[in-house]
């Protein structure tokens, strides 16, 4: 049983920086940010904390917003009036604790559209893991970003959550790779990549995410209960009061 996330998409120094802002832009804006796999916390090392944001908000900057049923468009609508407002509410509690925006962070208006549900693709900066944006499901395109200063901090603030369903991790180091999957609590970790699935794959939570697992074989044991049975092959049995 899935029951939502706050995963960590960490950033290190070491990796294809275009290739982690494109991987951050598809986990939080991919949907809306409507996805419970959604990247919404991006941790950054702080060697590349200034020009990955510069990257990233000039990215994110030029998504399009427009009728998800056109190949064209890149970021649709909230789902519902209630959810809409509930994201705007976070975009609010954001700025009040003290985050600063540096996109986005308002009502979008879109041709073609009536609803008005439309909200655009939103960064904050200079956010503390502690803050409601960092630590509650927020489920609409806002991505906060979160700065560290080295491995051990950024797995320490990965953790520091309720949740544990998924995270990524972007890194040119095979070591650090195993390493940091090791060392956070989440179900599914991703290297360099970002919202890859597969039917084989195994897809569950640790903490609030949830219990259990579907798809892949551990799946089938849901469904199984694990019975022990012991069978002795020799060929008498000896006398328990023999026994010293």
């Amino acid at each position: 049983m899935e029951l939502g996330g706050k995963s960590p998409n960490i950033v290190f120094d070491d990796c294809v920086l275009d290739n982690a802002v494109n991987g951050a832009i598809g986990g939080i804006f991919a949907a809306s940010g409507q996805t419970c796999i959604a990247g919404s916390r991006l941790l950054v090392r702080e060697t590349v904390h200034d020009q990955f944001v510069e990257r990233l908000v000039k990215a994110a900057g030029a998504a399009k917003l427009g009728n998800p049923r056109l190949a064209t468009t890149q970021v649709g609508a909230i789902t519902t009036r209630p959810q809409h407002q509930k994201v705007l509410d976070y975009i609010s509690i954001g700025k009040n604790e003290g985050a600063k925006i540096a996109l986005g962070g308002t009502v979008a208006e879109v041709e073609g559209s009536n609803s008005g549900l439309f909200i655009l693709p939103s960064i904050f900066t200079g956010v503390s893991n502690r803050m409601r944006i960092a630590q509650e499901e927020i489920f609409g395109p806002v991505l906060s970003i979160i700065s560290f200063h080295d491995e051990d901090e950024a797995v320490a603030i990965a953790n520091e959550t309720n949740y544990g369903l998924a995270a990524g991790i972007w890194t040119g180091s095979i070591r650090r790779a195993v390493n940091v999957s090791a060392r956070v609590r989440a179900g599914t970790l991703w290297v360099n990549t970002y919202r890859a699935v597969s039917y084989m794959s195994p897809f569950g939570g640790y903490q609030n995410s949830g219990f259990g697992r579907e798809n892949g074989q551990h799946s089938i044991d849901e469904y199984l209960q694990t019975k022990s049975v012991w069978i002795n092959a020799a060929l008498g049995m000896p006398n328990p009061f023999s026994i010293r």
